[in-house]
């Protein structure tokens, strides 16, 4: 039995018991919950996120415009395939940073502006 046959049975057998595991801390969390009288599905619900959808919408416009841009870039100076890849994971995460940051403003300037308002 050579590593082409031990590491598939190794990574079955380790991921089996990850689910099972995390199947049996959360019925052990389930239970003393229960036995401490409080409801289990209630400590899952929480409050609603409503910046969700434009933080994740600004993170995927400023990835797309970084693509774009490193695309761009490495046709006008011509690097190679290796060189051309720290471009584009540089430009990803500039630009993907760069939308999460405009994210946090714009939620910053509502909350300020609910805030006055109440």
């Amino acid at each position: 039995m050579g590593p082409e046959v031990i590491v598939p049975v190794t990574m079955f057998v380790c991921t089996t018991a990850l689910v099972f595991g995390l199947r049996y801390m959360s019925n052990k969390e389930k239970m003393a919950m229960i036995e401490r009288g409080l409801e289990p599905n209630a400590a899952r619900i929480s409050a609603p996120k409503p910046f969700v959808s434009l933080k994740f919408g600004l993170l995927l416009v400023g990835l797309g415009l970084g693509l774009l841009i490193a695309l761009f870039t490495v046709r006008a100076t011509g690097l190679d395939e290796e060189e051309g890849v720290a471009v584009y994971f540089g430009f990803l995460s500039i630009c993907g940073g760069l939308g999460l940051i405009l994210s946090y403003v714009v939620e910053k300037n509502w909350l300020d502006k609910q805030k006055d308002l109440n």
